[in-house]
């Protein structure tokens, strides 16, 4: 049959038209068949950054359900029939990015929403306030911005509410008091600012309220204590003014109470001794004042009480006896007095004592140890009398015993040689005598005794060598302690710190074994005789040694002049002889040799180091000749060298003379001028020499950027020469005389620090007005000026991990703690070597203690000085945090926690990548990945959410094995 024309030119375009209907519906079908909620889901996986690719299986699935596709995605829960969605859990995904409005609005069914520890940014979308059936709203741990949004008394069936660690600001939303289902509200570490609403008091049901940890201000409103069903209340680190309302006292439930470092003032009101089911009380860091209520005696549910930092005066109670189930006791940075009671050895759940810098006489309790498991005692800083309680360890658990700067007597009590648990023993500046008496191969975790400053005898036990993991070990200024050191001594391999001054030791100086570890050796003052070892050279990372004021003879080893870190070396009042080893002046470490009053013979090597050193680190040499010294003759008698020279020698004598005349004449005017202020004394610390206060004065003519030869403005920097030729910064410091025993005592705490990434403080010179520290100079510069130097990262990694470790020391191996106070790049100085160290630390707290308002608290300056600093760590952390960031982008981002917090972590992962021309496929990306998130966790807004610069440290330096 034939085909008419028309129909033939017709079928090839139906057949095709067909074709592409039929490919339409292929195509389209599975997308008008997706369900609402998985269509919002996916509208939502399109706003979010999803860069860990948690997400992943959030696609649509092949074949087509009458269920909701959505049901089996990650994070999702529906009802038992997948008919509607009813919870959407998307925490801790490493999420991000900004969510619109109404992105949640077809959720009605929703009854929980968690949004947790991610990274979501800016506004809160106030579309999750229609979701009316919601029970539970947890957006904690991100980075939301802006006001609190106003609606969410809609959510009127909300049980959980919590917006904690995020970056809120303006005031706290008073509609949440609307919510009379609400259980849990938690707003803490934000920026809210302004009063605690007074409609807070209003809640119906609430258990738990946490608003700490925020810049609230005003008064604690007192409608507060008609929260008749709250369990748990912390409102602490805040900004109020005034006193702890006793209204509070009528929280008939309340378990939990945290108000600590909230500048409140007045007395503990004896309202809350009402509180009967309390279990922790949290006062610490305020400035309350009057006595401890005697009535906390009655809640006997008390576990924690701290009350510590405070002007609190008068005992402790002596109905603390009746609290049983107390198990922390912290009173400390107080003005407490009298006797510690009786009662409190026999609580039988204590277990952390501590009575530290307060005014407490008498003995501790006999009894103390005995009934309970202590872990933590420190009663430092009292006026307390008597010996260690025999049961003090009598529970096995003690790990910290902290009794230094008090009157304490007789010998170590016979039960701490069975205290394996023991960590740290401070004991030092007391009245102790007797043997040593402890069992060290029983301490298998010990690292730091510090004995000093007492009256033991008996010599340094031998079984020292048994304490595997001692670092520090202080028994200086027991003089007469006596005895020899044992080779096994210096042998231990964790050992840093090793300080015997001022202790009779006799006996000839022992070999040394694997020293390793070893940075400081202090054995000065002593008669230890004998040779230097050459052995000394097993001790590559030492950095200090002091052995002046022995009877130690032979030559200097050669060893000891190559040791690649030393940089304090005093051999001064032995009798060394022969030549003063040459390589000493290759040494880029080194800072002071002092050989003075020896039987040194030869010439004084010519290197640079030794040219600016003063005649006076070679005096009482009789043999020794060199430029610092007389002039070396021949073997025909004559001086050595041609005659220009001598002449040279000659007019620079003269000259010499002519310039101390000019000097001479110009401290007399500046004595007359100064005469009022009183006289001038010297303090020298670890290996610094003995200058008195005029040496260090006549210095100051060789100080640069001054005016007329003028020392330094307060808190201003300026170098001098000292006497043996050592280049100092000199910083002026002045104070009130009121002021000077507690910054004294600062500053001696900051001359006590000894790290290898921090700057020496070596002195200070001073009178009744003023003090000159004397501190290290480093001539390499600061990392302000190299920050947009690139470098590799490694060198990058290395500068983190140097500061990492300064900070780490002052902060877990300073006691107490000494924060920096101004951690930036222009505080970071470079050595001869390259080397990172902190300088500045502690002159902050310096400066600010003497403009600060007067202590009214007659001695007890020290504490004031701790009270300030002690707000500053958590800030150093922070600006640790803000200085990686700083280092990795070559100073591109500075004072940067904002964007650590608000960007995505792949995004600034990329930004940071690109800055240092680091392939993604690369292997060091895992590492600068894992640094970028130490920084995000030193910069999280919460201070008690950061880590401890330990735990910083920690993180930083497993990358790779350090070296």
């Amino acid at each position: 049959m034939q085909v008419p024309m028309g129909i033939k030119l017709f079928q090839p375009l139906y057949i095709t038209t067909t074709f592409l209907i039929f490919l339409s519906l292929i195509l389209v079908f599975p997308v008008l068949a997706v369900d609402p909620f998985t269509q919002g889901l996916l509208s939502l996986k399109t706003e979010i950054l999803d860069n860990s690719n948690s997400l992943k299986d959030w696609i649509l699935p092949s074949g087509s359900t009458d269920k909701i596709h959505a049901c089996s995605w990650s994070g999702v829960k529906c009802n038992e029939n997948s008919s509607l969605i009813i919870g959407l859990d998307l925490s801790v995904k490493n999420l991000g990015g900004v969510l619109s409005e109404n992105q949640f609005s077809v959720f009605s069914d929703l009854v929980e929403l968690n949004l947790s520890h991610n990274s979501f940014s800016e506004k809160l979308p106030v579309g999750i306030f229609k979701l009316k059936n919601l029970r539970s709203l947890d957006i904690s741990r991100n980075n939301f911005s802006g006001h609190f949004p106003s609606g969410i008394s809609n959510l009127d069936s909300l049980v959980i509410l919590d917006a904690f660690s995020n970056s809120f600001s303006g005031p706290l939303p008073k509609d949440a008091s609307e919510i009379e289902s609400l259980k849990v509200l938690n707003f803490a570490g934000s920026y809210f600012s302004g009063p605690i609403p007074s409609e807070y008091g209003s809640f119906k049901n609430l258990d738990f309220i946490h608003l700490a940890g925020n810049s609230l201000s005003g008064k604690i409103p007192p409608e507060l204590g008609m929260l008749k069903t709250v369990i748990h209340m912390e409102i602490g680190y805040n900004l109020y003014e005034g006193t702890i309302p006793w209204e509070l006292g009528n929280m008939s439930k309340l378990q939990y109470l945290d108000i600590a470092s909230a500048n409140l003032s007045g007395s503990i009101p004896k309202e809350l001794t009402n509180l009967t089911n309390l279990e922790s009380l949290f006062l610490f860091r305020n400035q309350l004042s009057g006595k401890i209520p005697w009535e906390f005696g009655k809640i006997i549910s008390l576990s924690s009480l701290d009350l510590s930092d405070n002007y609190l005066s008068g005992p402790i109670p002596e109905s603390f006896s009746e609290l049983k189930n107390l198990n922390l006791l912290s009173v400390m940075y107080n003005d407490l007095s009298g006797t510690v009671p009786e009662g409190i050895a026999k609580l039988p759940q204590l277990d952390t004592l501590l009575l530290w810098d307060n005014w407490f006489k008498g003995s501790l309790p006999e009894d103390l140890g005995k009934y309970s498991k202590l872990k933590y005692v420190d009663v430092s800083t009292n006026y307390l009398v008597g010996s260690i309680p025999p049961s003090i360890c009598s529970g096995g658990m003690l790990q910290r015993l902290i009794l230094f700067s008090n009157n304490f007597t007789g010998g170590l009590s016979p039960s701490l040689s069975n205290c394996s648990s023991l960590v740290r023993i401070r004991i030092e500046d007391n009245l102790f005598s007797g043997d040593i008496s402890l069992n060290f191969g029983k301490f298998p975790d010990l690292s730091y005794v510090d004995m000093s400053r007492n009256r033991f005898t008996g010599g340094i036990p031998t079984d020292i060598a048994l304490a595997s993991n001692l670092e520090y070990f202080n028994v200086s200024n027991n003089p007469n302690l006596g005895g020899v050191i044992s080779e096994k001594t210096l042998s231990l391999y964790a050992l840093q710190n090793f300080s015997a001054t001022n202790c009779s030791i006799s006996g000839d100086f022992p070999p040394f074994g694997p020293c390793k570890s070893l940075l400081v050796l202090e054995l000065s003052m002593n008669n230890v005789s004998g040779i230097l070892p050459q052995s000394i050279s097993n001790c590559q990372n030492l950095v200090s040694l002091d052995l002046a004021n022995n009877n130690l003879s032979g030559q200097i080893p050669v060893g000891l002049a190559s040791l690649p870190d030393i940089s304090v070396v005093d051999l001064s009042h032995n009798s060394f002889s022969g030549s003063i080893p040459a390589k000493f002046g290759s040494s880029s470490s080194l800072q002071l040799l002092n050989v003075s009053f020896n039987d040194l013979s030869g010439l004084i090597p010519f290197d640079k180091s030794f040219k600016v050193m003063d005649s006076s680190a070679f005096w009482g040499n009789p043999k020794l000749c060199g430029t610092q010294l007389r002039p070396c003759r021949g073997p025909n008698g004559l001086e050595l060298g041609s005659r220009k020279t001598q002449k040279l020698a000659w007019v620079l004598i003269t000259c010499g003379i002519i310039v101390l005349a000019i000097t001479a004449a110009f401290f007399g005017v500046f004595y007359f001028r100064r005469r009022g202020q009183g006289q001038w004394k010297m303090v020298s610390f670890s290996g610094f020499p003995r200058f008195t206060a005029n040496d260090v004065l006549r210095s100051f003519n060789s100080i640069e950027e001054a005016t007329d030869m003028v020392p330094p403005l307060a808190g201003s920097d300026c170098k001098a020469v000292l006497p043996t030729g050592i280049t100092v910064l000199v910083k002026k410091i002045e104070w009130r005389p009121e002021r000077m025993n507690a910054m004294m005592d600062l500053i001696s705490r900051m001359g006590n620090a000894r790290h290898k990434n921090l700057t020496r403080l070596l002195g200070f010179c001073y009178d009744k007005c003023m003090a000159y520290l004397l501190c290290d100079y480093l001539p390499n510069g600061n990392l302000a000026e190299r920050i947009r130097t690139k470098r590799d990262w490694a060198t990058k990694h290395k500068i983190i991990v140097a500061v990492a470790k300064g900070l780490c020391y002052l902060h877990h191996d300073c006691y107490p703690a000494i924060p920096h106070g101004d951690l930036k790049t222009n505080n970071i100085v470079f050595d001869e070597n390259m080397e990172p160290h902190l300088t500045e630390f502690g002159v902050k707290f310096l400066i600010q203690l003497n403009n600060g308002p007067s202590v009214a608290r007659v001695g007890n300056e020290a504490g004031e000085i701790e009270r300030a600093i002690q707000e500053e760590l958590y800030r150093d952390i922070y600006n640790f945090g803000e200085l990686i960031l700083e280092i990795l982008t070559n100073g591109k981002l500075s004072n940067a926690a904002t964007s650590i917090q608000n960007t995505s972590k792949e995004v600034l992962l990329r930004e940071v990548l690109d800055e240092n021309d680091v392939a993604p496929s690369s292997s060091v990306q895992e590492e600068i990945k894992l640094v970028l998130e130490v920084a995000s966790l030193c910069t999280r807004v919460r201070p008690s959410d950061r880590p401890s610069m330990e735990d910083a440290l920690k993180l930083v330096t497993g990358l790779k094995k350090q070296s």
